[in-house]
């Protein structure tokens, strides 16, 4: 017979799992087999940030059977951080160590190198939004969603205006061999307003916008002007109409804060002399010359991943984080006007202290706006620049763009096992605060990555330039394929904890490779009915089930092609299985409490077998009986079936010599 030893996931071995607030007490329990003779057993913990390690001796709690014994303590954690642990054990062998192995099962070793369990201790008052925990975001880049037909005043002249809405980006290179963002479609603020019913039918409950302040590029990433809409894109007036009728439909708006580099065609920096005021290119006494690391003023100074167009900007300086934090700030300024919040570009090139900063502004101005950064692998350990960072301890973001769900999706429809699939998706749960957990913003596909069907059934780019890209389209074949794949993935972006967020587009079909063909227009008009059809489904489904908003999940079924697991909370149980195989699977049995359940998108269920078809998925809700109240349990019984912890001890200094 095997046990096991520990299982960091298990509340049997660790009560509570996961990320924990501050000043939690922690339950360990460790099971050992007899024959290795243990005589002392002890848990370290290390500080991540001070590398002190802190040793807990455990004490012998019984025997679990004739071949195995248990060995159990209790630890406080009272600093916020990040913490790294395993066991140490004194056996017959010598000094054997317990660490971290595949599923979050502990395995024996004399080798204490191996990877160890990870522990993050947040505060204890950390809360994120309680608007955004089961809806669904939608990602807008806003010169392509949707043209109002409306004219507009003060747009530079020297960009390029497109007169076919249909037609793909500009990729080639200008005269001088430079790719400059320059043309738009006129996609504008009053454009998504006029879709908000659309949206609203979608499920949609927050619309995350890409740039939005006045910029010479397209994309908007090279800010000119903080304080102003573009004026392609609209008014300020605009914007707060947007956020007013929004809300009206139950959508809340977010904003890109690009706050690490601006544009050096910005009235700031000011290189191209577009603008009246004195950029810190022009002058040294700009009141904007602080905010920039010239190393040899004025045409040598930092710049983004060595871009001179985008100047790096020193986020602490005292005049930029008034300017961005201030209580007359540009963060304040647009909440007053309407926006729920915000999502920082490359949180993970920006200061702690910065994004310190920037929390405090937030939710000074309104506690339940979202703060949410873009970091690409997983935030609880992340290092950047030579340090940890401290994103999710709970006083700089609510949460994060989650790309490690994407990977393990696009991983497991590309050929991977279900399993593995679970595994990174558990590691992310484990490590992540709850109130991260229930915010996370789910996706498949953003500005930054090729479109989702090309990836999931397209022609590999493998490296192939932009002319290739512009000119390669997916098969009707290969299309017809991406279309299925794209509901498995959206099936699983769907039911996984956090918050999906689509792609303008993604919905309906789009394809693309990379920037720019991965922002083409939404093809209004040509959209492909019958995955809209699916994703409106799948927004019912979601917001029918409560257990979707926070509740917890289990792996359920997962091996091969197949992955499954099970959403549960106090009211109900989802049941999600993806089948990535061209076999249908004919015979998954679902547990009992599933039998006689609701069933969703097609799912058929005969009894206990749930028939999943080839490259399908299925769902199965079941409800929970109401709670019994407990039986009251006297004293007099609790001590006749309980031992203390001191009785405990007490026959452990007597009997750990015959035991051994």
């Amino acid at each position: 017979m095997t046990m096991k030893i520990f299982n960091s996931r298990e509340t049997e071995y660790r009560s509570p799992t996961g990320a924990v607030p501050c000043e939690t007490k922690i339950h360990f329990k460790i099971i050992l087999p007899r024959n290795i003779q243990c005589s002392n057993a002890m848990l370290a913990i290390k500080d991540d940030r001070s590398g002190d390690t802190n040793v807990y001796g455990m004490f012998w709690a019984g025997m679990v059977n004739d071949d195995f014994e248990q060995w159990e303590c209790d630890v406080d954690i009272t600093k916020v951080g990040l913490y790294w642990y395993h066991f140490g054990l004194d056996t017959c062998f010598g000094r054997r160590y317990i660490m971290k192995g595949y599923g979050g099962e502990g395995f024996l070793t004399d080798n204490n190198h191996e990877p160890r369990y990870q522990l993050l201790c947040y505060e204890k008052d950390f809360e994120t939004p309680s608007w955004l925990p089961g809806g669904i975001m939608y990602q807008i880049f806003p010169d392509r969603f949707y043209f109002s037909g409306e004219k507009k005043s003060g747009v530079f002249p020297d960009k390029k205006i497109q007169s076919d809405w249909n037609t793909i980006p500009d990729w080639r290179p200008n005269e001088h061999g430079m790719i400059t963002n320059s043309d738009f479609f006129c996609g504008d603020l009053k454009g998504i307003t006029m879709k908000l019913p659309y949206l609203k039918e979608l499920g949609v409950t927050c619309i995350y916008l890409n740039p939005i302040f006045e910029a010479y590029s397209n994309h908007r990433y090279d800010t000119g002007d903080y304080e102003k809409i573009d004026p392609i894109l609209g008014t300020e007036d605009d914007f707060k109409e947007l956020c007013r009728e929004a809300k009206k439909q139950g959508i809340r708006i977010i904003n890109d804060g690009v706050f690490s580099h601006t544009g050096s065609d910005s009235k700031y920096f000011n290189r191209e002399n577009r603008y009246q005021s004195d950029g810190a290119y022009n002058t040294k006494e700009s009141p904007y010359y602080t905010w920039y690391k010239f190393i040899e003023w004025p045409n040598i100074y930092n710049s983004w991943w060595g871009f001179n167009t985008l100047p790096e900007v020193e986020e602490l300086s005292a005049s930029f984080n008034e300017y961005i934090n201030g209580e007359n700030g540009i963060i304040r300024k647009w909440i007053k006007n309407g926006n729920s919040g915000w999502r920082l570009d490359v949180a993970d090139e920006l200061p702690d202290e910065f994004i310190e900063y920037i929390r405090e502004a937030v939710k000074s101005e309104n506690n339940d706006a979202l703060l949410l950064g873009e970091v690409w692998e997983d935030a609880s350990n992340k290092e950047s620049y030579g340090s940890r960072r401290r994103f999710l301890y709970g006083k700089e973001l609510d949460s994060v763009m989650n790309y490690p769900f994407r990977d393990a999706i696009l991983g497991f429809l590309d050929c991977g096992d279900g399993r593995d699939m679970i595994e990174i998706v558990l590691n992310v749960l484990e490590n992540y605060p709850r109130p991260v957990i229930r915010s996370l913003m789910n996706l498949l596909g953003t500005h930054d990555t090729e479109r989702v069907i090309t990836l999931l059934a397209g022609e590999r780019q493998n490296g192939r330039g932009r002319e290739w890209q512009a000119s390669t389209k997916m098969t009707p074949e290969q299309r017809k394929y991406g279309l299925i794949r794209m509901r498995i993935a959206s099936g699983i972006l769907y039911t996984l904890p956090g918050v999906p967020c689509i792609y303008y587009g993604d919905e309906v079909g789009v394809e693309g490779y990379k920037d720019p063909f991965n922002r083409a227009t939404y093809p209004w008009g040509r959209e492909d009915k019958e995955l809209l059809e699916w994703y409106k489904g799948i927004g019912k489904m979601r917001k029918k089930c409560s257990c979707l908003i926070d509740g917890d999940l289990r792996e359920f079924g997962s091996t091969g092609r197949t992955m499954g697991y099970i959403r549960e909370d106090e009211n109900d149980m989802l049941l999600c299985v993806f089948n990535a195989a061209e076999q249908p699977i004919n015979n998954f049995i679902v547990p009992d409490e599933f039998i006689g359940g609701e069933t969703f998108m097609g799912t058929v269920l005969n009894g206990r077998e749930l028939i999943v078809p080839g490259n399908g998925c299925a769902f199965v809700r079941a409800k929970k009986p109401p709670k019994k109240a407990k039986k009251e349990i006297s004293a007099k019984e609790t001590k006749t079936e309980t031992k203390t912890e001191t009785e405990i001890k007490t026959e452990t200094e007597t009997d750990i010599t015959d035991r051994t």
